[in-house]
């Protein structure tokens, strides 16, 4: 029996009270975005449209047992809810003046708030749309291109964004309310959520969604984004297969999570993997992938789990590779010490604007695990965990590139020293606000050169050479 047979189909007009309600379903503005190829609603129906779709969504929440719909998939799921909103639809608004075309917007729309993230859905769904950044109810921005662009989208009010919201973080075991007005979440794509609400966000809640492809990039598709040349691309796999330990620095937005995925294609099928992650997006495509993420405080203030703790976990589960999404405090010392102990080939990301910013960061880190080292101990031991340095940027059309591949060295008196392998070199912005410039090698043969080429790894001799690879221009 479908789900719509099912329901309680006794009718129930809405009173006064129903059709004024903050319902957590509607969209709430004649503003509303319609998705690509719909029109608009028109103007001089907006107000009566979005008090229909308020009132049938009203109806639709109390008639469904949302228990039933646990057994469906998505697009059944969709089928049923759009069955009976339809059914509500000529049953309740018979009179309503409504073409075709509203009609099949508001019962989208309606499934949407039913089923999905409410006014966010057609975004989520957009393969074009990079970010998604609500501030307060009645602001949607989305990134597309690198660029950011204002929505015509925009929730009812407050609570209706607080309930996307809870929505969201839920569906990954986390909550958000005024004892824990800030979470970092998942959607189950591994799309990365934050959300904050007040009193910590004084104009009200606010919500943004750094979403990740369904078919994640690949070294080739960077490669063909210009963010990278083929020689850095072979020297990164080189790297990785090599077993040297990677640090990839960079700022927000800069891509550092994407190229962290791109380089861990390379580690063979045949070696163990944990990845350790605030909120897991890493989309590892191995087999033997061990995924684990840090668990936040219960409503008691007890029973959280951090990163260190994942981190010192990791090692007593016969790891061959470490991945820890991003280090920002003192799991930093635990992931040295992993690497400084037979754990090579591990890969993490920092936030930092230059290779050496990021070095510094790392000391800062380690300094916050209460561990009384030395500074110039403190730096032997970092200079001697990591191997590479990767620097990501986002440039300023809003393109990424990795700016910076370089090779640490060893210590020169108190100073961790380093040698830059490639580089990108800007050379300007044209009138159209795009980045000029070129990649180019700095002429130096890494040290670590001869690593790879004993574990059968060789390059081109010239491949450093600077005459000879002089970069390409865009």
């Amino acid at each position: 029996m479908s789900l719509a047979a099912r329901l309680n189909r006794k009718p129930q007009r809405p009173g006064p009270s129903s059709a004024s309600s903050a319902s957590s379903a509607s969209s709430g503005s004649a503003k509303s975005s319609p998705r690509r190829g719909q029109a608009p609603v028109r103007p001089d129906l907006a107000d009566h449209y979005f008090d229909i779709k308020t009132r049938i969504h009203d109806r639709l929440i109390d008639m469904i047992d949302l228990s039933l719909l646990d057994s469906l998939s998505e697009s059944d799921m969709r089928a049923e809810v759009a069955k009976v909103a339809e059914g509500l639809l000529w049953e309740e608004f018979q009179n309503a003046p409504l073409n075709l075309a509203e009609r099949k917007r508001m019962l989208s729309e309606i499934q949407d708030e039913v089923i999905g993230l409410g006014p966010l859905e057609p975004y989520i769904k957009d393969p074009t749309v990079n970010d998604i950044l609500v501030n307060g109810y009645r602001q949607v921005y989305v990134e597309r291109s690198g660029k950011l662009e204002l929505t015509p989208a925009r929730f009812k009010d407050d609570n209706h964004l607080r309930k996307i919201s809870d929505r969201i973080v839920s569906l990954v075991g986390r909550r958000i309310d005024e004892s824990q007005p800030l979470v970092d979440a998942r959607l189950l794509d591994g799309s990365r959520v934050n959300a904050i609400i007040p009193p910590l966000a004084i104009d009200g809640p606010s919500l943004s969604i750094r979403k990740f492809s369904k078919d994640p990039l690949e070294v080739a598709d960077l490669i063909g984004f210009n963010s990278l040349t083929q020689p850095m691309a072979e020297l990164m796999d080189g790297i990785v297969k090599a077993r040297l330990n990677v640090l990839i620095s960079g700022g927000t937005g800069s891509g550092k999570t994407t190229l962290l995925n791109c380089l861990s294609r390379n580690i063979p099928e045949d070696e163990r993997i944990v990845t350790i992650e605030d909120a897991a997006e890493l989309q590892l495509k191995q087999d033997h992938v061990v995924r684990l993420e840090t668990r936040p405080a219960n409503i008691e203030g007890r029973g959280e789990i951090g990163q260190r703790e994942l981190v010192k976990n990791c090692l007593r589960m016969r790891p061959d590779r470490i991945i820890v999404g991003e280090v920002r405090a003192s799991e930093a010392l635990d992931m040295l010490q992993a690497m400084n102990t037979g754990h090579d080939g591990s890969l993490t990301t920092v936030h930092a604007n230059t290779p050496r910013d990021a070095l510094m960061r790392l000391e800062t880190m380690v300094s916050m695990a209460g561990l009384n080292l030395s500074p110039i101990s403190m730096k032997r031991y970092i200079s001697s965990a990591i191997d590479v340095i990767i620097q990501a940027t986002r440039m300023v059309d809003g393109t990424r590139k990795v700016i910076s591949i370089q090779e640490v060295t060893g210590m020169e008196g108190e100073m961790i020293t380093m040698q830059e392998i490639f580089a990108y070199e800007q050379t300007n912005v044209s009138a159209e606000g795009k980045v000029e410039g070129y990649f180019t090698a700095r002429g130096i043969r890494p040290k670590f050169a001869a690593k790879l080429e004993r574990m059968g790894r060789t390059f081109p001799r010239d491949m450093f050479d600077v005459a000879a690879r002089p970069g390409r221009k865009e």
